[in-house]
């Protein structure tokens, strides 16, 4: 029998840990997780309406960040991180408050960068935003530094 993955994302999907207070935020409930791939739920909100009634564009980029970041966390060592280096967003269309389904994707990983891609669909399955990203390993012992504006 293999053994359970480690680490931070892998306890928060078990329930042993708290999801982190953003993806709470913005909904998430995971419905799928393996190494690499994760494909989770969003919930668009009024609250996250821009003046023309539809969800601003930046939620929609966090959403894309939350699940190409845990495709990233879960394959990482305990003692391990990722930080966002950049990351590239293309809309399709607008949304306003409805369900959404987020998929991410490791394209590869690096010693110390990981590449990643993601979409964004409502839940009749069109496309609402499509991202790119790449991240930055870091060991834990080495992010407590990372508040001191070392990059």
């Amino acid at each position: 029998m293999a053994e359970a993955p480690k680490g931070m994302f892998w306890d928060v999907i078990a329930g042993r840990a708290p999801l982190p207070p953003v993806l709470g935020l913005l909904g998430w409930n995971a419905a799928h997780a393996e190494p690499g791939h994760v494909r989770a739920g969003f919930q668009g909100k009024e609250e996250f309406y821009n003046p023309v009634g539809l969800v601003q564009g930046g939620i929609l980029a966090a959403m894309l960040d939350g699940v190409m970041g845990a495709a990233a966390v879960s394959l990482l060592a305990p003692d391990e991180t990722i930080t966002t280096l950049e990351m590239k967003i293309s809309y399709m269309r607008s949304v306003q408050a409805a369900p959404l389904v987020g998929d991410g994707r490791v394209v590869h990983r690096g010693g110390s960068v990981i590449f990643m891609e993601g979409s964004l669909t409502a839940e009749d399955g069109s496309l609402v935003a499509t991202a790119t990203a790449t991240g930055r390993v870091i060991r834990l012992a080495a992010a407590e530094g990372a508040g001191s504006g070392e990059r």
